[in-house]
């Protein structure tokens, strides 16, 4: 018996050996099956029923409002396009249709995204506002997602400083569909429709989806909905798949996300997407064109690529030739897809007859990131998505619009992603109601002189000197020339980060030290910025610190600069 017992005894003692030491492993198969349990009921794939329009034109296209559309790549590197001289693989993938949208419009060579992290910036996107006075301060993340991916970076051993996870502040977060923009913030697509436009959304959403934070709460009639996040099941076969075992972000999409989309519910069926998302959201955008050529129309296409999970078609994948190492080689089929996107919605507007009056508008959400171990995909620029140096938050911005714009136009004026819902009320003769205050501007200004079109010196007919990025103590202000960053490195206090990006745009000489009265000039703009802000809707739970000039996969060496970051 005695012998028995003590058996018992060193096998559950192996047994919690064993799971302390895959401990991970058990979280992410719960994930997993969790996320199975959830998706369970998978309806086959279906046509979407978009709205139509009237199938004659009451009136010829250039004398309605433009159609507006809406292009937001996701966590898109500065360098992963050719248009600005780069392109993967030291050049190898050229982006033609992307730099020919841009040649054919407007470039806006200082462009900056709302925030380091999606979500942030997609309020700020689809408001005008900054996150002071929306309180969506922090990305949402799903149940589950902070205590994981704290645990994976601590046990990396890459010799990074510790992440920091709050269980307690945790404890009093939303669900993750409960995190979002507030249903009272009046978005772009509320203001369009009352304008008379049909208002379409396509893919990503992430500002919530319960509580009236859902696309369809917000000012779009339609909306075609990513799920989860899978471009394809991982076993088709017709996939190629890249995983990077260094990534907990990486790891718990793995286990998170599914192949699903959804219309119009959020909580409602899912179906499976009728192809690779990135081709297949193309599809549903040329149909919303053709079913709605008649009447101003706003479709937002919030692209998924070429946001982790690295999935790429084989044709694609083929298409781009040897290019190593393997998630490289996946990441460029990607790219090429989401440029093939852009030049056949191009293509569809001129089939359509309607390109001449509308406005194409290109972004990313931030930069690209650092946590898939692609050292080149942000250059010339340091950092990366989660920081708030010029390569997590310098992002293209292009716009389109053949009947006011002239083509070949340069602004060299600082722009961000506050003002794209201001501009584009302008463009469609309408504005944001007396009663909002909005902290963006349009950008029509610097695109005429006395109502034409041209290209000519901004600063006489537009003025704003300071851009702000403030999430939690990651403090970043930029003012005319200079831009200071404040961050709270937890193991050894604040740090301090001061360049004047006219000569120094890839932030390479710290003055900080050298200019304490630029220092003492732009922390007081930043007080006056925190004075007034609004308390944040839910908290961060996790501080996870992040290399500015190394990758995720690369060891942390003495010296190494980093940041805490707030999820």
């Amino acid at each position: 018996m005695k012998k028995n017992l003590v058996i018992g005894l060193v096998i559950i003692a192996l047994a919690g050996a064993t799971a302390w030491y895959k401990r991970t492993d058990i979280l992410l198969a719960l994930v997993s099956f969790k996320t199975d349990r959830q998706y369970a009921d998978i309806k086959p794939f279906h046509l979407v029923p978009w709205g139509q329009g009237p199938v004659e034109a009451e009136t010829p296209s250039n004398e309605r409002p433009p159609n507006i559309i809406l292009i937001v790549a996701d966590d898109l590197g500065f360098n992963d396009i050719s248009t600005f001289g780069g392109g993967v693989a030291g050049g190898r993938i050229q982006t033609p249709n992307i730099d020919q949208l841009a040649n054919d419009g407007v470039v806006f060579r200082q462009s900056y995204s709302g925030a380091n992290t999606c979500a942030i910036s997609r309020g700020m996107l689809m408001t005008g506002r900054y996150p002071s006075r929306t309180g969506l301060a922090f990305t949402p993340t799903p149940d589950g997602m902070g205590k994981l991916i704290t645990g994976i970076l601590n046990a990396s051993g890459t010799g990074m400083p510790p992440a920091e996870f709050d269980a307690e502040l945790a404890a009093t977060k939303p669900l993750f569909e409960n995190q979002g923009l507030p249903a009272e913030e009046v978005t772009v697509a509320e203001i369009l429709k009352d304008r008379g436009y049909y208002t379409a959304h396509i893919g990503k959403w992430h500002l919530g989806r319960n509580n009236g934070m859902a696309p369809n709460h917000q000012g779009f009639e339609d909306s075609l909905l990513m799920q989860s996040g899978l471009y394809l099941n991982e076993d088709s076969p017709n996939v190629v798949n890249a995983t990077m075992d260094f990534d907990p972000i990486d790891a718990f999409l793995w286990a998170r996300m599914r192949y699903a989309a959804s219309f119009n519910d959020p909580d409602g069926e899912s179906f499976v997407p009728g192809g690779y998302l990135t081709d297949y959201w193309t599809d549903e955008s040329i149909r919303v064109i053709e079913k709605n050529k008649n009447r101003p129309f706003f479709l937002y296409l919030a692209h998924w690529g070429i946001h982790t999970p690295l999935q790429a078609t084989r044709e694609d994948y083929l298409a781009v030739g040897d290019i190593k190492p393997h998630r490289l080689r996946v990441y460029a089929a990607m790219i090429r897809a989401l440029d093939r996107s852009v030049g056949r919605i191009t293509e569809s507007l001129e089939e359509q007859g309607l390109s001449d009056n509308t406005i194409i508008m290109f972004t990313s959400d931030n930069g690209g990131p650092g946590y898939i171990g692609l050292p080149e995909i942000n250059q010339p620029f340091r950092g990366w998505k989660a920081t708030s140096f010029e390569g997590g938050i310098r992002v293209p911005m292009f716009m389109k619009w053949p009947a006011k714009l002239t083509a070949g136009t340069q602004v060299e004026t600082p722009v961000a992603h506050i003002d794209i819902m201001p501009t584009l009320l302008a463009a469609a003769q309408t504005q944001v109601p007396d009663n909002i205050e909005i902290d963006g501007k349009s950008v029509l200004p610097l695109l005429s002189v006395d109502g034409q079109t041209g290209t000519q010196s901004s600063a006489e007919v537009w003025s704003r000197d300071t851009l702000f990025w403030v999430i939690d103590h990651s403090q970043v202000v930029r003012h005319k020339n200079w831009k200071l960053q404040l961050n709270d490195r937890r193991t050894d206090g604040q740090k301090m980060w001061l360049y004047d990006l006219n000569v120094d745009p890839t932030e390479k000489n710290n003055l900080a030290e050298l200019r304490p009265d630029i220092v003492s000039e732009l922390q007081a703009l930043l007080d006056q910025y925190n004075a007034s802000a609004r308390k944040p809707l839910f908290p961060a739970t996790v501080q996870a610190p992040v290399l500015i000039d190394k990758t995720i996969d690369e060891s942390f060496e003495e010296g190494d600069e980093y940041v805490y970051t707030p999820l």
